[in-house]
């Protein structure tokens, strides 16, 4: 993979979108010019950014508000979904406690993964065992992210249909028993606010990280 690009390549997926389901996808233009895209972004850049990729702004846009009202909650409150070996790895961390090449990172996060039951994976999977870790403040949270999840990963599913057309396989290439039980992630970061040179503060953002990025 180059590492010399400039800049994240944007893709406009909306033609793959609307034939990802058509057994004849592989032979619609539009559809093969984004797969083009996604295969020259996949060898060059590592990443999207997915453009009118069908998920409501509205939708994105609440998911930033109640992420930013969790995380302008106190720290008490916060750690009752405090992340724990015990809790599948999954919950709150705070500023600080992740490490970037021997560094702390300046953000604070909440992880989460696909639900493993039980002996799911066997012993490979033992530790990431667990169900997610949903504050019940801001109170729509749980509610609204699993929704969000939902869209993100069949969306997901639908790049990956023409991923695998770029690598000379059947769209439905990932979806058999190989690999067809996706194993997702999703962090959910928060900055903390940075006072600037004339003592104003800057509010704290919040990204939201996933297979592909959303524009």
């Amino acid at each position: 993979m180059a590492t010399d690009f400039k800049s994240i390549p944007i893709i406009d997926i909306a033609p793959l979108l609307a034939k990802c389901d058509d057994p004849k996808m592989a032979q619609d233009p539009g559809v093969c010019e984004v797969v083009k895209q996604l295969e020259k972004a996949c060898r060059e850049a590592g990443f999207i950014y997915a453009k009118v990729h069908g998920i409501p702004e509205t939708m994105v846009k609440e998911v930033r508000n109640v992420t930013r009202k969790f995380f302008d909650l106190p720290y008490e409150e916060k750690l009752k979904i405090e992340l724990t070996p015990a809790a599948g790895y999954r919950g709150y961390y705070r500023i600080g406690e992740n490490i970037t090449k021997g560094v702390p990172d300046m953000h604070e996060a909440i992880d989460c993964y696909k639900e493993l039951k039980q002996g799911m994976y066997g012993d490979l999977g033992k530790p990431m065992e667990g169900c997610n870790q949903w504050p019940h403040n801001p109170p729509n949270f749980k509610e609204l992210m699993e929704e969000y999840i939902r869209l993100c990963t069949e969306l997901s599913r639908k790049i990956m249909r023409g991923i695998a057309l770029a690598l000379g396989g059947s769209p439905d290439e990932f979806e058999r028993e190989r690999c067809g039980d996706a194993f997702w992630v999703m962090h959910l970061i928060g900055y903390p606010g940075a006072s600037t040179a004339n003592g104003k503060s800057v509010h704290a953002r919040t990204m939201m990280k996933c297979p592909f990025n959303l524009r």
